[in-house]
């Protein structure tokens, strides 16, 4: 019998995705297991892997559409099967169930003609926000996370250079084991041309142009003299999420700021202290977490989130762990990898996770668990020279510290002489509705405390 296929909840918190691709086409067979489909979330891509053996007997979401999770995508059966029962459940106004009818899928369902293949469109995708898969297949199997988008598999180090170099991996003939895509597959695959740029990038770097600087002169396109030229890309894509979820942030939580400078003496110190015999030190952001998570400890509020419930009501979260977010920059987007519980976990430990938390969001992907629910968030700006600024909010959590570059700069001591220190600027967003300015201002001051005497708070 025909059966609705559901777009489903790819993390705890999403409601909406993207159909990516379609890897099977119309009246096409496939076996339990294999891959149906790609769905994106705001910052990974999963594959949709089939229940159960059958046919791909309707597409209803064109690559590139957005859908709420629950609305149907697809139907499948098996060979010979018609799915114009269902297409008609689907109509507006059919009052069928098992559907949400409206939006894309609704849409494409009432227009489904004979079975033609889907056309393709420009991918984006949407926020996540709490939501669950809808009625239909008993229960979709987990999706996990592609570790490669096309039909062959890739090592890391060839993603994460086919993504430096704007290559898009899915179109190279592996020469590996196994047919497997290596690091001279993506680099024949530069030098000669071949290779598509990768979706949602802009491809390599042109020569003479710096690593997140804005196109080169080279990327616009000359016209005659004096005449203005413009080279427009579409927002679409990872891209095309931030700037949604970013904006929903801002406008929704009343953002103040909060802004202290703390001497980094000591704590550059420790660092320097701490490494190990080969010489290798944690990160400045691993102790800023641990300090962070123990300055968090007493001021749950500060740890705490706003939750809407619908119909006016809301309510705020006040969690027992801290689980601190670090954002990290990529070439098509931002994402933020999340360390769980660092209040019970060692500095050499938080330090260890985010080194492989980052390798795993550069190269082949993180799971939406490792990139999701932060309940406290760090950005930090330093290694770029940037001094002071300020962030946005990365919810769940209602509170991100932006860290800038340790400075040397005259301070003026108790006994009257002057002398040089380095020191670092400390920029707290909070949101309104759960952090007071003075709670804000409370867990800042303590926290300031921790970094300019890291030892004894650690002790």
């Amino acid at each position: 019998m025909a059966e609705k296929l559901y777009m489903i909840a790819l993390s705890p918190t999403m409601t909406e995705g993207t159909l990516a691709r379609w890897k099977v086409a119309e009246g096409q067979a496939f076996k339990a297991g294999s891959v149906l489909c790609e769905v994106e979330t705001d910052k990974a891509s999963m594959d949709y892997e089939a229940p159960k053996d059958g046919v791909l007997l309707k597409v209803l979401l064109a690559e590139g559409g957005r859908a709420a999770v629950g609305d149907v995508i697809g139907i499948i059966g098996k060979a010979g099967e018609s799915p114009d029962a269902l297409l008609a459940q689907l109509s507006p106004g059919a009052g069928g169930t098992g559907s949400k009818a409206g939006g894309t899928v609704a849409a494409a369902a009432s227009s489904a003609g004979p079975s033609t293949p889907a056309p393709a469109a420009s991918a984006a995708s949407a926020s996540p926000v709490p939501g669950t898969a809808g009625p239909g297949l008993s229960r979709p199997v987990e999706p996990h996370v592609a570790a490669h988008a096309g039909p062959a598999p890739s090592s890391p180090l060839a993603r994460v250079l086919a993504a430096e170099l704007g290559v898009d991996i899915r179109t190279l003939r592996g020469t590996g084991p196994g047919g497997r895509v290596v690091k001279r597959d993506v680099e024949a695959a530069a030098a000669g041309g071949s290779g598509g740029p990768a979706p949602g990038r802009a491809g390599p770097v042109p020569a003479g142009a710096r690593p997140g600087a804005g196109p080169s002169s080279s990327a616009v396109p000359r016209g005659p003299a004096g005449e203005q030229t413009v080279r427009t890309e579409p927002v679409a894509g990872k891209r095309a999420v931030i700037a949604r979820r970013l904006s929903e942030s801002f406008f929704s939580a009343p953002h103040y700021y909060l802004k202290r400078t703390v001497d980094a003496g000591r704590l550059l110190a420790l660092r320097e202290a701490l490494a190990d015999p080969e010489g290798r030190k944690p990160s400045i952001n691993a102790l800023l977490a641990k300090l962070a998570a123990a300055a968090l400890a007493g001021h749950p509020a500060v740890n705490a989130g706003w939750k809407d419930e619908g119909a006016g009501k809301a309510s705020v979260e006040y969690r027992s762990r801290v689980d601190i977010g670090l954002a990290v920059a990529l070439p098509d987007g931002l994402i933020t990898p999340v360390v769980r519980d660092c209040g019970s976990k060692g500095i050499v430990s938080i330090d260890a996770e985010m080194s492989d938390l980052v390798a795993k969001a550069k190269g082949p992907g993180l799971s939406p668990e490792e990139y999701t629910g932060a309940t406290f968030t760090i950005t930090n700006l330093g290694g770029f020279g940037v001094e002071e600024f300020t962030a946005i909010i990365n919810p769940p959590g209602s509170a991100i510290l932006a860290v800038g570059t340790a400075l040397d700069e005259p301070v003026a001591l108790p006994d009257g002489t002057v002398a040089v220190r380095k020191r670092m600027r400390l920029t707290l967003g909070c949101d309104h509705r759960v952090i007071d300015g003075a709670v804000g201002a409370a867990f800042l001051r303590d926290l300031a405390g921790m970094i300019e005497e890291p030892g004894r708070a650690l002790a």
